[in-house]
């Protein structure tokens, strides 16, 4: 993405969570990729369970810091469970508690084109 975001443009990256803190390693490499670009919203990580913020805590502290339009992204594979069930729940709490901001959700990181094809490369790339 090379265009400049409106400055009230917000990024949550949301994963599962585990007990094991290492787990979200990848889930801040992925904020600082995209922290370091040109023009870059803010970017706060958000978990389902285990881990710390909650996706409730995470929009709560973009809102409060200007955020109107904030994109939730899903850290997932694929649409299960959680995404289908779970996710729903908290992102209607969210757009109460926040009616002045739009809150939107994006595809499971793991089923958007780009990605999947970043992932065939990296495996046929293991053969080498």
């Amino acid at each position: 993405m090379n265009a400049v975001l409106p400055s009230d443009s917000a990024l949550v990256l949301f994963g599962h969570g585990a007990r094991d803190p290492e787990w979200a390693g990848p889930m801040r490499r992925i904020r600082d990729a995209v922290c370091v670009r040109a023009g870059a919203p803010r970017v706060e990580l958000a978990f389902l369970e285990f881990m710390s913020p909650t996706l409730t805590e995470a929009i709560a502290a973009l809102v409060a810091g200007g955020a109107r339009r904030v994109a939730v992204v899903p850290i997932f594979l694929a649409q299960g469970g959680h995404l289908k069930r779970d996710l729903p729940v908290l992102l209607d709490e969210a757009r109460a508690a926040h009616p002045g901001c739009e809150i939107t959700l994006a595809t499971a990181a793991g089923e958007a084109d780009p990605v999947v094809v970043a992932m065939a490369d990296y495996a046929l790339g293991c053969l080498r």
